[in-house]
């Protein structure tokens, strides 16, 4: 089972957390990994098939060549799936599909953007406590993974702290609490506080999440909220090395390091795309050649090149040719 007590978490993150990311981040010493939040509509469309090329599982769209979650034997113990969900018994239809392949299942109830709002999905759960009760209970009652989920806070802190409690009677093994209300951007600083009530008030494990930017904002959140663990988003995207305690090593080596998993495991252009986009969007400029040449690129050989990775990208090509 997981433990979720003092551990370094990736967040969920739409097109960036993929497998080469997750495996990034755990090389770094990220010891739980969510994967992005995918659509329960999406994922029971989909089938389960080996790839014995890439050494991969992969859950694919049926009828398609279309890989909706890729994951692999290595990080069996530590990756998350994240499901969007507003329903019970398609949540769980859900969850059976990728269930043998992952440490934990959990439920966005923290998602303020449209796409996920207008299905009554991630952030508009958290005004409806007996649905997200009915897909809590229904997840643990027929699920042998553990169960968790991820909610905002609500406008008032008491409400937050009693929808917790709520949350803690279905059974689930942990919750992460963002320290954001719904109507928040990401430069209004994190309510660290607001997490602090939860964690008094809760005996499962709380994981803390908004505003870690450096190794020592582990300790830090920590130490404001009492929580068990602490989650990670932006500040890993910026340097997915921030879960190193030695420290963060240069972001061109771990850009270098992110386009090299891409590579090892065939990740969709369009996610290695926008990951790196996100990553030169913090230091530099989109404008500037590498931004431009990154957005020029139409295939994983186009990235292996402008990150000088062209032997490695026939290495790997090679040796899938070989197997």
């Amino acid at each position: 089972m997981m433990d979720y007590r003092n551990k370094l978490v990736l967040a969920p993150m739409v097109r960036v957390g993929t497998l080469p990311f997750r495996m990034l981040a755990a090389q770094y010493g990220a010891d739980i990994t969510y994967g992005e939040e995918i659509i329960d509509h999406k994922i029971i469309k989909c089938e389960r098939r080996v790839n014995d090329v890439l050494g991969t599982t992969d859950i694919v769209e049926k009828g398609t060549d279309n890989v909706v979650f890729r994951t692999c034997p290595e990080e069996r113990n530590r990756v998350v799936f994240q499901m969007g969900t507003s329903d019970a018994m398609r949540a769980l239809k859900a969850a059976e599909i990728v269930c043998k392949d992952v440490a934990a299942v959990d439920v966005n109830m923290g998602c303020p953007r449209s796409f996920s709002i207008s299905g009554g999905m991630g952030a508009a759960l958290l005004s409806k406590p007996e649905l997200i009760h009915d897909i809590l209970t229904t997840l643990r009652r027929n699920l042998d993974v553990p169960i968790t989920c991820k909610i905002r806070l609500l406008k008032y802190p008491q409400d937050t702290v009693e929808l917790a409690r709520r949350i803690e009677t279905t059974g689930v093994s942990a919750l992460a609490v963002h320290g954001r209300k719904v109507p928040d951007r990401p430069r209004d600083p994190a309510k660290w506080d607001e997490i602090a009530d939860v964690a008094a008030a809760l005996s499962i494990p709380v994981i803390a999440n908004g505003d870690v930017f450096e190794y020592e904002d582990f300790q830090r959140i920590r130490d404001a909220t009492d929580a068990s663990s602490v989650m990670v988003a932006r500040g890993a995207i910026w340097n997915a090395s921030i879960f190193s305690s030695e420290g963060k090593i240069p972001w061109e080596d771990v850009k270098r390091e992110y386009v090299r998993k891409s590579i090892l495991w065939d990740n969709d252009i369009k996610s290695t795309k926008h990951t790196l986009k996100e990553m030169i969007a913090h230091y530099s400029s989109l404008g500037l050649p590498e931004g431009l040449a990154v957005i020029k690129s139409d295939t994983l050989a186009d990235l292996a090149k402008l990150y000088g990775e062209e032997e490695y990208y026939e290495y790997v090509s090679e040796s899938r040719r070989s197997r």
